[in-house]
This record gives C-alpha cells, structure tokens and sequence, in this order.
C-alpha cells in the first residue's frame, strides 16, 4: 500500500528531528518515493509541507525552513474566528467593509479577515480582525493588503483625475508619494 503524500513529508522529517531542513530537499525526497507506486509526481508536496506546519505538526523556522521536534504539537494556525469574535468584529467595524464602507446596509456580503494572515503567525483574535466586503476580501487573499491599499488608492487618483476632483486628488497623491518614499510596491505604477 502507498503511503499519501503527508506520511511521506512526516516519514522525511521524522528521520531528522529537530534538524533544520529546507523544503526543496523534502519534496525532491518525497516525489522520488511516490514515483515508485505513481506514474505521475505528486501534486504540490511544498503546499503539504505548508499544511503540517499549519497544523500544528512542524515548526517554521523562516521561509522554506522548517523542523520537526518529536512530540511537538503547536497550535493549528488556521483555527477560524469564533462566532462571537467575529460578531464583535462586525460590531467593531459599523458591518461595513474598511476598504471601501459597503456592507449589509446595502447589501454586500461581508468576511471576518485575519489582518496578519494564518500563515504567517495571525491569530484569531478581535486584534487581528477587520471587516471585508467579499470583493476586497478576495483582492486581499491574491495579493498583500499594502498591495491591494496602492491598488485601490491608483484607482481613486484616475477617478479624480478624471472628475476633476482636486481635493480627492491631491489626497491620493500624497498617499502614493508615500509608498513611493518607503519603496513598498514599487511595481504597481501610477499615471501621475
């Protein structure tokens, strides 16, 4: 019988415990195994490795670094917002998304949001949370928040550029000078 893709990840870092190990070796490691019984590679195993470590089963020691300490069982990082946290959320924030202020009064659909994300050490907790609207809450998890902030702030400088909006403009303008001066998303251009 085969082993799933899982067992081997654990089988691998099992004979290493507590040694640091990167996961391109894992998974090298891991699809020469599956190779045996499969025709085909497996299917994501770093996404797997990602998975244990979410879990609770391994440690992330930084990006692509993780270890196995026997007998080690973290909390599972993607543990949802409970409903009352999340109901506090909402209260919180007015049911309105703090992207762009749609919400249930008029009609959008709205998601408790972990601010830090799940993978990357956010808790569960009111602290974390924010309200989106369930279009700002997709952008958020395709791209990073500063990402989806710049995104949304080009977009207001062309609409007030294009209204002729000259306070709105020069609001927008200052708050993209201000990702330009801490060189944070430098990729995404604007139309000045």
């Amino acid at each position: 019988m085969s082993k799933s893709i899982s067992e081997l990840i654990k089988e691998y870092f099992n004979k290493y415990p507590n040694k640091e190990l990167k996961h391109g070796p894992v998974v090298d490691w891991v699809t020469k195994q599956w190779l045996k019984n499969h025709k085909e590679p497996p299917r994501d195993p770093w996404r797997a490795i990602r998975k244990l470590y979410q879990e609770g089963w391994l440690i992330q020691v930084r990006k692509g670094v993780y270890k196995r300490i026997p007998g080690y069982k973290g909390h599972n990082v993607l543990t949802p917002f409970s409903s009352e946290i999340k109901e506090q959320i909402f209260k919180r924030d007015n049911y309105r998304c703090v992207m762009c202020g749609n919400g249930l009064h008029n009609g959008y659909e709205i998601h408790a949001d972990h601010i830090i994300p799940q993978s990357k050490g956010g808790q569960s907790t009111l602290e974390n949370g924010q309200t989106l609207c369930s279009e700002h809450n997709l952008l958020k998890k395709t791209m990073q928040q500063t990402e989806t902030g710049k995104k949304m702030f080009v977009r207001l400088y062309s609409l007030a550029k294009k209204e002729g909006n000259k306070k709105l403009l020069d609001f927008c303008k200052e708050i993209l000078e201000i990702y330009e001066k801490h060189n944070i998303n430098c990729h995404i251009k604007w139309d000045k």
